[in-house]
Parts: structure tokens; sequence; C-alpha cells
């Protein structure tokens, strides 16, 4: 006698081959025994849910880990073209969003150098120069203004002042063979040497031509050339921040070093430094 072949299972919905005779079964995998075979329209729900929309997605079996050979209906050429259109859509995309960041850039680039040399130079002035000048050379320096302004503004040339102060300054003022310990040049906190945010040192070099126009007409009102007077005025206003901030940064290094570190029950210091209460508390307790 022929051997019997065992009944149907499918693995998802648990149903026979007798509780539906007119199912397609489908055995997609090495899988033997109860799961070797499943319904054809039970495996492609499974396989929607798997794949989540994608349908080019590989799905393998989850019990032996074959990979389900999944053929497709021929598409008309119409269907074809439209696919490749997608495919080449999807891979350009990219470029072209980086592309129009680029091109977006650009232009706020060119925009800002204009408003910029209205600004220096006056408005009419400034509109005539541009009206006249070569289109070339348009394009290609006025974006070139912000760029300039950054990368001015990373020259910090009042770290390197402050440092040679503090390096030959402080150091003639200390006793012959004293071994008072002097901190690190710069000195670390809040606000020594460490560099500014990125958005600060932006922002900085942005608005600087407007900071220069308004000290120039501030402080260089008999001067009749906008251009000589915003200059002058950016000048100005580099030289005083600078100054200031040199001097900040020297009252600072000489905060640190008078610092003492007290011993853990003398409170004496301490409450001088913070007024004479702790004195008079001391004081009270004894």
């Amino acid at each position: 006698m022929a051997e019997e072949q065992p009944e149907k299972h499918c693995w998802v919905c648990f149903a026979t081959e007798r509780d539906d005779r007119s199912a397609e079964w489908v055995s997609p995998c090495r899988c033997k025994g109860c799961t070797k075979w499943i319904h054809q329209s039970c495996l492609q729900r499974w396989l929607d849910e798997k794949q989540k929309g994608n349908s080019g997605g590989a799905v393998s079996c989850p019990q032996c880990g074959t990979e389900y050979h999944i053929t497709f209906p021929k598409m008309g050429p119409l269907v074809y073209f439209l696919q490749q259109v997608d495919r080449m859509l999807s891979r350009a995309s990219p470029f072209a969003a980086v592309g129009v960041v680029v091109g977006t850039v650009y232009w706020s680039a060119v925009t800002y150098g204009a408003v910029t040399v209205m600004q220096v130079v006056g408005h009419k002035k400034g509109l005539y120069v541009m009206e006249r000048a070569d289109p070339l050379f348009l394009l290609m320096g006025l974006p070139t203004i912000p760029v300039v302004l950054v990368l001015g503004k990373m020259i910090r040339w009042e770290d390197y002042i402050i440092r040679l102060w503090q390096r030959y300054s402080y150091k003639r003022k200390l006793p012959p063979g004293t071994s008072q310990y002097l901190p690190r040049v710069p000195v670390d906190g809040l606000s020594s040497g460490d560099p500014p945010s990125v958005s600060r040192r932006l922002c900085g070099a942005l608005i600087f031509p407007s900071i220069a126009s308004v000290v120039g007409r501030l402080l260089f009102r008999r001067v009749s050339s906008n251009l000589q007077r915003t200059i002058l005025g950016g000048i100005a206003f580099v030289v005083i921040k600078g100054m200031l901030k040199v001097y900040f940064k020297q009252q600072q290094y000489i905060r640190q070093a008078n610092r003492l570190i007290l011993n853990y029950p003398d409170r004496t210091r301490a409450g001088q430094t913070d007024g004479g209460e702790d004195d008079t508390e001391d004081s009270g307790n004894e």
C-alpha cells in the first residue's frame, strides 16, 4: 500500500485541508512536519505584515531561515517606465536636497554681501558701485564678505596679548624664591579663554558691519565719507572691546592666582572674605 500523505496544517491560521477544500497551499521552505504547509493567502498576509509596505524587501522563514522566493507578474511598458523613474528620483533626491541647501546658502551670502556693501558705503553709492561692477565679480565677491567676517572673528588677538601679559607681568611681581602656584594661562572657567560657541561667533561676525556703522556715526560724525566712518568705527569697536576683554581676563587671572585653600576647621579667613558673618558666629559659640 502506498504511504499516506500527512494532513496539511497551516501554521498561521491552524486550519487543515479538510476545513477548506478550495484553499491553495504552498510549501515555501525546507521545514517539515506541521510547519511545512501554509495557505497561500495566509502567507501573503504574513508577508505584508513583515515587509510593512516595502514589497522589495526579502523575507525568510522564521523556523529554518530559508528566504522565500517571490515572483511578480510581468509589468506593462508604462508601469516599467514609471518604476524606473521612481527609482531614479529616489536616488537623486539626496543630491538634489544638498544642491538646494548649498544654493540657498550661496544666495543668502550674496544678499548679505550686497546689503553690507550698501550699509558700509551708503545706499545710493552702494547701488551705483554694484550696477557698474562686473556681474561675475559680484557673484564671486559678494559671497566672500560673510566668509571673511567669520574668518576674521576666529582671530582672537586679545588672547595672545593677555597670555603674554600674564606670563611676564605677574611673575615679575612675585618675590624671588617664592613657591606660590600660578594658574594655567588662560584660566579655566565660564568666562576664560575657552572658545566661544559657534552661534555666538557667527552672530558676532554677521552683525559686525552694523555695529561698525553705528559706532562710526557716534564717534566720527565729522568724517564725511560713509566708508571711512564705518572703517574707523569698526577699528574703534575692535580696540575697545579687546581692551575690555584683556582687562576682564587679567582680573580673573589675578583672582585665580590669589585664591587660598583653607584648613578644614579654620573658618577665620572665610568669615573675613564673606563679610565677617562667620567671625560673629564663632565668637558667639565661644
